[in-house]
Order: C-alpha cells, then sequence, then structure tokens
C-alpha cells in the first residue's frame, strides 16, 4: 500500500541478541498483506498446477541413505526414545537444486500416520520455526547450547516430517541460482517430487496414512500439494501417496478476505478508531480490482495508528530483551553452529549465505500466487479427504475474523453447530464442522499456536489424526 511503512515485529526472539521474525527486521507476511496486489481471476487450480498427462518426477536411488541421515544425537539434547533423521533429498539433479528435511518418528512409529509440516513466508523455514519453536519435540533453552524436551510435541501421537521449501529457504539451495525465483506452481512440484524420493528412502512409510499440516502461507502450499498428490494418483504408476487430511492454521487463503478481515479484527480488538474503521467501511471494496486513493489513506491510517504491538499476538508483551510474551519460545541462532550443522548433515556451503529464518530473497522474487485457494480447497473437500482449518483467535496478521469470512464460500452445511471444546476444564476454542470441512479456533493463542497454546494444540492435533471433534465441555 501507498505510504506504508515497515513494522518492525517479532516473532523468534533470540537468546543472545534481540531479532526478528526474518532477519534484521525483515517480516514477509507483514509485507505480504500490506501489499495490496491486482486482483486477477486465473483459475489456477486448472490452469497452472494439474497436467492433462502426468509426466514421471525425478526418482534417484536412495538405497543406503536413511541410515546415512540418521541423527546420533543434537548437542544439548536430552535422552529420548524415538529416532531422528535429517539430510538432503536432490529434486533437480541438472539445477542441483536439494531440499532439507528434518523427521522426528514416534516413540512407536509403527503405529502412527506420517504428517508433513509446512511453514510460509513464503520464504521461511519450517525448521527454525515449526520445528524449532512451535511443534517440534525440543526446544532450545535460554542459554542457547541445550535443548529441552517439548511434552506436546506432535510426535508424540505421529511421525512428523519438516520440509525446508522452496530451494533458498533453510537449509535447500540450488545450485542454479535462477531457482531462488519461484513461486506456488514451483513449489508444489519441488515438493510433490520431494515426498516421492523421500518415500524411497523411507519405504516403510509408503503406504501409511499421511496427512499435510501448515500455517501462514502454507495456507497455498497446503492446499496446493494436496491437490498434485491426488492428481497425481490418479495418473501416475510411480508411488501413490496415502494421502488422509490437510489441517491448514491462520492460513492465508483468499486476498480479499484477508484484507477486509483484518481491518475488521484492528476494529473489534480496539486497535483502531471508530472514525478510521468507518472510512474503511465506507471507502474500500476489498474484492474490487481497483482500489480508491481514500482507502488506501485509510488502511494506511489504521496501520500506523495500531502503534507498537506484537501483531502475531496482539495482546503480548513486545518481544524485548526484558518482557517475553506467554508461551513465546527463545531461540538462540543455533542453526549457524557448526556443532549443530554436523549433528543435521546440513551442507551450509551450498547455500548462498548463513541459514536465516527467513529469506527476503525468495519472497521477493515470488513469481505466481492466486489471489484465492479457496477453489482448491473445495476441490479437496469434494475429494473426501478431512480437511480441517483453524485459527489462534489473538493472531492480529491473518486474524480469525479473515478464515470466518472464508467459510461460508465453501458452500457446506453445517453438521455440528457452533461449541466450546475442553482443554483441562478451560475452554480451549471453539470448534463447528460443516458437511465436509471443520473450522477451529484456539483461544488465547496468536499466529504461531503451538507456540503460544502448546497443550491446546496439542489436543487439536489429535483430534484431527483421530478424526474426531475436540472434546465438548461438560
Amino acid at each position: 500500500m501507498r505510504g506504508a511503512f515497515v513494522v518492525v515485529l517479532s516473532l523468534l526472539c533470540l537468546a543472545t541478541s534481540v531479532q526478528c521474525y526474518g532477519r534484521n527486521g525483515y517480516d514477509p507476511l507483514v509485507k505480504l498483506t500490506k501489499t495490496r496486489r491486482p486482483k486477477t481471476s486465473v483459475d489456477y487450480l486448472t490452469e497452472d498446477v494439474v497436467a492433462t498427462e502426468y509426466s514421471p518426477v525425478y526418482v534417484a536411488s536412495q538405497e543406503g541413505l536413511k541410515e546415512v541421515d540418521k541423527i546420533v544425537t543434537l548437542p544439548g539434547q536430552p535422552k529420548v526414545n524415538f529416532s531422528q533423521y535429517s539430510g538432503y533429498i536432490t529434486v533437480d539433479p541438472k539445477a542441483g537444486r536439494a531440499l532439507f528435511y528434518y523427521f522426528t518418528e514416534s516413540e512407536d512409529p509403527s503405529s502412527k500416520p506420517l504428517v508433513l509440516w509446512l511453514n510460509g513466508g513464503p520464504g521461511c523455514s519450517s525448521i527454525g520455526a515449526g520445528a524449532m519453536t512451535e511443534l517440534g519435540p525440543f526446544r532450545v533453552n535460554p542459554d542457547g547450547k541445550t535443548l529441552l524436551y517439548n511434552q506436546y510435541a506432535w510426535n508424540n501421537v505421529a511421525n512428523v516430517l519438516f520440509l525446508e521449501s522452496p530451494a533458498g529457504v533453510g537449509f535447500s539451495y540450488s545450485n542454479t541460482s535462477s531457482d531462488y525465483v519461484t513461486g506456488d506452481i514451483k513449489t508444489a512440484a519441488d515438493a510433490y517430487t520431494f515426498l516421492v524420493n523421500w518415500l524411497e528412502r523411507f519405504p516403510e512409510y509408503k503406504t501409511r496414512d499421511f496427512y499435510i499440516t501448515g500455517e501462514s502461507y502454507a495456507g497455498h502450499y497446503v492446499p496446493q500439494l494436496a491437490d498434485l498428490i491426488l492428481e497425481n494418483n490418479e495418473i501416475t504408476n510411480q508411488t501413490v501417496i496415502n494421502l488422509k487430511g490437510i489441517a491448514i492454521g491462520n492460513a492465508y487463503i483468499d486476498n480479499t478476505d484477508t484484507e477486509a478481515g483484518t481491518f475488521d479484527h484492528f476494529w473489534t480488538s480496539a486497535l483502531i478508531s471508530d472514525e478510521i474503521h468507518e472510512g474503511i467501511i465506507l471507502n474500500c471494496n476489498f474484492s474490487s480490482t481497483d482500489v480508491s486513493e481514500v482507502c488506501e489513506d485509510y488502511t494506511d491510517q489504521a496501520w500506523e495508528t495500531i502503534g507498537d504491538i506484537f501483531i502475531y499476538d496482539i495482546y503480548a508483551p513486545l518481544c524485548s530483551s526484558s518482557s517475553s510474551a506467554p508461551g513465546m519460545i527463545t531461540f538462540s541462532p543455533t542453526l549457524n553452529t557448526p556443532e549443530v550443522q554436523t549433528a543435521l548433515h546440513a551442507n551450509i556451503t551450498g547455500l548462498p549465505g548463513q541459514w536465516e529464518d527467513c529469506n527476503d530473497f525468495v519472497f521477493d522474487n515470488w513469481q505466481d500466487s492466486p489471489d484465492t485457494v479457496l477453489p482448491t480447497i473445495k476441490k479437496l473437500m469434494a475429494s473426501g479427504i478431512r480437511v480441517w482449518i483453524y485459527s489462534g483467535d489473538t493472531d492480529g496478521i491473518i486474524p480469525v475474523t479473515a478464515t470466518r469470512y472464508s467459510m461460508p464460500k465453501l458452500g457446506s452445511p453445517i453438521k455440528t453447530p457452533w461449541y466450546p471444546w475442553d482443554s483441562q476444564g478451560e475452554v480451549g476454542g471453539y470448534v463447528v464442522d460443516y458437511q465436509n470441512v471443520t473450522f477451529v479456533t484456539i483461544r488465547g493463542s496468536g499466529h504461531f499456536v503451538p507456540s503460544y497454546q502448546p497443550e491446546r494444540a496439542f489436543i487439536f492435533f489429535s483430534s484431527f489424526i483421530e478424526g474426531k471433534l475436540p472434546p465438548a465441555q461438560g
């Protein structure tokens, strides 16, 4: 937007210094939500991703590589009774493009499903965020050298695979610089190629129930990858992936709803004045292909007048050296230490620079992103797989109002009306179950739900895996 200022906000408060989500204050999600792009009418689903004929993807021999990828132990790690693996899967040998993964099995891996987790951005790390600060088995202690066990880790009920995608994110890299100019289409294609090869490396998971989860801009990644999997399952004799469901949190799924929902959330949360809210209501049509100068003036005022708040959790303290929000996870830049990189089998020499939680170059060179992925989600709903959409209700960047505006557009009748669900005798959130999609809120949680409300996030996730609605109160 015209006149937009740089919001210096933080998710990842580092133990050794105060830095931001995206190094040096760079925040791709704030930049994304504050940049109004022209609306398009392209049917992304049918025209861009799905081919009419299947072209076999690159598959390499994975013999012996699983053993090479096994992690003996991470520096400062407590003793655990599950196995960990990490390493690279080549998705394009000609370009030298390889994606990095971290895999945490459950203590009883043979009886648990396989779950893929994707962070968004676009351009942000699933390991630095998802694995280390949200749902992974460990959190980094304030000393920056030792790890503590996360009792609410999602690998208690599933085998969880974290993928750094696309190339240029985290430890994932390419030997061809043009590969860092990418977008939704290439990201989905590479993630699919990654999965096919990863399942060759871990063949015991080939027929396992498989779920895809993620948050934020993974509201694009997850449905697009799921759709590509289902399409390719129908037309290929390569690996058939046993996809059973998806879950996306505080998900960037529709531009119009995100814009309208953000400013309505600002007002209902008492972050902006009645006058600014009324100006936006009277002058802004977020579904329009154009926006008036008056509308831009009011939306700029909204962003400017909310002040110094932590937009990812609007009621939390700012991340600083002297304060930390409840549930805020501190972690030091341990992923740039040689000991940790060696333990993870990370090839830092293949990267254009040091490891970063978010890569601004990837974001700034993002080439394709549809205005909405609601048609893709509707197609997944029709396929019969499990589709859950969840929201932390104190997130200000992709607020619960945005998701609630999108739900009626999916056109599904209600099966189970809205009710409060239980977490240790308190309201954990609210849920409404539609004919073929479920919407869940997590009470008191900001954008990164497993960080802010780990216990409630675990209850939600366990219910999703079991195919049962979260437990009702009483």
